[in-house]
Order: C-alpha cells, then sequence, then structure tokens
C-alpha cells in the first residue's frame, strides 16, 4: 500500500492513502496540498470567548458533543459522555434547558459526538456517535440518526426512535470523538483520536439503517497541535468545517455541493484561541453562518461559551 502525503504549510493536512485505481501514487515524497478556495474562513483570526450562561439541568454530567440546530433559533442539541442513558438535552445559548429527549432503543456505550446532517426524507436530521473506544476494543462502532425533536416547553420530557446506523472498521478498533455528516450526501466521516498530531479520518457513504456499513480509511490528518482530536462540526449553511482538540479548533472552507473529503484535502487554518481555558472541553458547534462557534466543558453545571473574532 503507498501513500501520498498531502502536507499543508498552515500545519494541516490530510494525507489520502491509495490501493490503486486513480491517480498513480509513486510514494517518493509530499506534495503540497490544493490551495484554499473561496473566502478565508471568519474563524481564522484571533478569537473572544464570551461567557453566555450555565447549563442550567443537573442532568448535564459530561457533556461531550454540541451542535446547534439549523431549523430551530437558538436551540442546541448536546449529551453526555458513558455513564448516562441514552437521551440527548436541548437547551438555549444562555444555558436554559428546553428539553431532555430519550432516544428509545439506544444504548450509551461511549457517546462522544452529535452532527447535524440530512434525514432520508430531506428534512434534518441528528446523528449521534456512540464512537469513544478508549480501551480499543470496538471494530464495529454506532450512529444513531434521529429526526431532529421539535423542542416545546422548558424542559419538556420527550422520547423518540432513532435508526441505527452499524459501522465497522476494516482494520481494527480506534478511539473516536469527532462525527461529521456531509451535508450534500450524507456520508458519515469518523476522525479518530490518535496520540500525537495525526488522526485518521474514515467514511461511510449513505450507511444504511439496520445494516453496517464498512468504514474506509480514507487518509490522515496531520495536525499542527499537541493535543488530540475531540469533536468537529460542519455549519449550518454548509460552508465552513471545523475540527477542535482539547486546546485549539482548525477550519476549512467548502464549497456548495463538495464533499466534506475534498475540502478536507485542501489547507486549513488555526484559529487563534487558546481553548484549554475551559478545562476539560471536548464539544465544539458552528452558528449557521460559521463565523462563531460554541463549546461546552464537562463537569455540573457547565458554562457555554460562544467564541468569535475580535472586532
Amino acid at each position: 500500500m503507498a501513500r501520498l502525503a498531502l502536507f499543508a504549510a498552515v500545519g494541516v493536512a490530510l494525507v489520502s492513502v491509495g490501493c490503486g485505481g486513480g491517480s498513480p501514487v509513486s510514494g517518493r515524497g509530499p506534495l503540497a496540498t490544493a490551495p484554499p478556495v473561496g473566502p478565508r474562513p471568519a474563524l481564522c483570526a484571533t478569537l473572544r470567548a464570551r461567557v453566555m450562561g450555565r447549563v442550567a439541568t443537573p442532568a448535564a454530567t459530561e457533556l461531550s458533543g454540541l451542535v446547534a440546530s439549523r431549523s430551530q433559533e437558538g436551540v442546541l442539541w448536546t449529551h453526555n459522555d458513558s455513564g448516562d442513558g441514552a437521551r440527548l438535552l436541548a437547551v438555549a445559548a444562555d444555558g436554559r434547558a428546553l428539553a431532555d429527549v430519550a432516544v428509545a432503543g439506544a444504548e450509551n456505550v461511549d457517546w462522544e459526538d452529535i452532527a447535524l446532517g440530512p434525514a432520508p426524507g430531506g428534512d434534518d436530521a441528528l446523528y449521534v456517535g456512540d464512537i469513544g473506544d478508549n480501551d480499543g476494543l470496538r471494530s464495529s462502532v454506532v450512529v444513531y440518526r434521529i429526526d431532529e425533536p421539535r423542542v416545546g416547553g422548558e424542559g419538556r420530557a420527550q422520547s423518540v426512535p432513532p435508526q441505527r446506523l452499524g459501522l465497522s472498521y476494516r482494520d481494527g478498533a480506534h478511539d473516536a470523538e469527532a462525527l461529521l455528516v456531509d451535508p450534500s450526501s450524507g456520508a458519515v466521516v469518523i476522525v479518530t483520536k490518535e496520540l500525537g498530531n495525526t488522526a485518521g479520518v474514515y467514511v461511510a457513504g449513505r450507511p444504511r439503517a439496520g445494516a453496517t456499513t464498512m468504514l474506509r480509511r480514507i487518509g490522515d490528518l496531520t495536525l499542527d497541535a499537541a493535543e488530540p482530536v475531540t469533536a468537529g462540526d460542519v455549519s449550518g449553511d454548509g460552508r465552513t468545517i471545523v475540527i477542535r482538540t482539547y486546546d485549539r479548533v482548525f477550519a476549512w472552507s467548502r464549497r456548495g455541493g463538495e464533499s466534506l473529503v475534498a475540502a478536507l484535502r485542501r489547507r486549513a487554518c488555526a484559529a487563534q484561541a487558546d481553548l484549554l481555558v475551559e478545562g476539560q472541553s471536548e464539544a465544539v458547534a458552528l452558528t449557521a453562518d460559521g463565523r462563531a462557534f460554541y463549546t461546552v466543558p464537562e463537569g455540573g453545571e457547565p458554562p457555554i461559551r460562544r467564541w468569535a473574532p475580535v472586532r
């Protein structure tokens, strides 16, 4: 198997892996990645954090994933890590509890991230990644796809049925905490949590409910960061992609209709922000226009921060 190393001058690269077919791979050394396309992401700047409020529900104990609704203004969806039941929490940007939604028939082995993506009928769906594997024992993982619930009264309890998308690694078990869903195709992208500055990128194109789909390793992200990848997101307008580590955020611009993989092959930028001020924090949720993002750390009554460029 040959490797074609695509190194980015800004410190982020996608290293593609090929097994014959397509463009020839010589394996004779690194080639530069494609340059950025379109406007530079707004997050490629010095960012300032503002505490919007604290998550005001005792159900929030170890929040691990975060995503902003596209159809319900001001709604953030989140969930706890392993140790909680199979449920989603809807909160406002100021931390007010909006809904507690049981995911009927699902299991929270190690829920690590949540993403927004297309539902089979064309509406928005939430994708919950049960993809964590600290002990390296899970060669198969699960993503639950749920038609996005409508948030009603404050703190309202609900129950929704999920579609179970089974996913299997061809090359054995991997710990992962970052889940992305392609807004055009519905392909599921998982970025692994590795020691060092390289993370594997795995893709399952249009996984079917009730079946197990093989994940393809399409390359490696090499990040200019000492900490591992803990989350990712795509903005509601589909134009911005971010990957975060414990301490940093990296951003890409994406053409309309372009696959996430194609966008990740280009150069990224690093936001000028130190996320370690939050403590143990693994979540990131872009605003709809991709010009800011929210984070929330683990622990009781955690603060919600909004990061945006300094004006």
